[in-house]
């Protein structure tokens, strides 16, 4: 059930994510259909590929499609109000995302039996990769590439599933409660990962 639940929340709040970046691009509606369900399942695709999951698996997800669709028309029949309301919260809807996609994807290797690595990966891969693809079509700076504390936060959620720090389904809800309020938090307080520029700018200066 934990699963099923945080599957279920990462793909509606990655759809609205992602129609919500194509309503501020001034995508067609076409354009926000597709830009709300790569988001929601792009990221799954990727982690398919990579840990040996059949990538048609997303084909299975049925209800979980219907799910995004749903979530897509709502927010296209939004009014502009409730619109606004919802922008301030992008970042909000990113972080669920982010947090239920990451704890998914290390299920996914920690059920096949994946060493750390993979599961720290496959957390990864799952709770980026979606607004990866997303960014990409609407023109962006991919949010991981900066150094905005993103990833780092899907790496501490495979650590968690992968050293089997979580194994309830509460501890599940409790973790992914936490790496949403991390989220943030970094990005309230612009907590930045160093980059090289700034490393070589800091031995420069001394």
């Amino acid at each position: 059930m934990s699963w099923e639940w945080l599957n279920f929340v990462g793909i509606v709040a990655f759809a609205v994510s992602g129609a919500l970046v194509a309503i501020e691009e001034r995508y067609d509606i076409f354009g926000l259909y597709v830009l709300g369900l790569v988001t929601a399942f792009g990221g799954g695709i990727i982690r398919n590929a990579c840990i040996g999951l059949p990538v048609g698996d997303l084909w299975k997800q049925e209800m979980l499609i219907y799910a995004a669709l749903i979530a897509i028309t709502f927010v296209s029949m939004s009014p502009s109000l409730w619109l606004k309301f919802c922008r301030k919260w992008l970042n909000f809807f990113d972080a669920i995302g982010l947090s239920a996609f990451s704890i998914q994807g290390a299920l996914f290797a920690t059920g096949k039996h994946l060493p750390l690595v993979a599961v720290i990966f496959a957390a990864v891969m799952t709770g980026i990769g979606g607004g990866i693809i997303r960014d990409v079509l609407a023109g962006r700076k991919p949010l991981v590439f900066q150094r905005e504390v993103y990833a780092f936060w899907a790496i501490v959620s495979g650590v968690a599933v992968g050293l089997k720090w979580v194994d309830t389904p509460w501890e599940f809800y409790f973790l992914c409660a936490v790496i949403v309020t991390l989220r943030m938090m970094s990005t309230a307080l612009k907590w930045h990962l160093p980059g090289r520029l700034v490393i070589l700018k800091n031995k420069a200066s001394r």
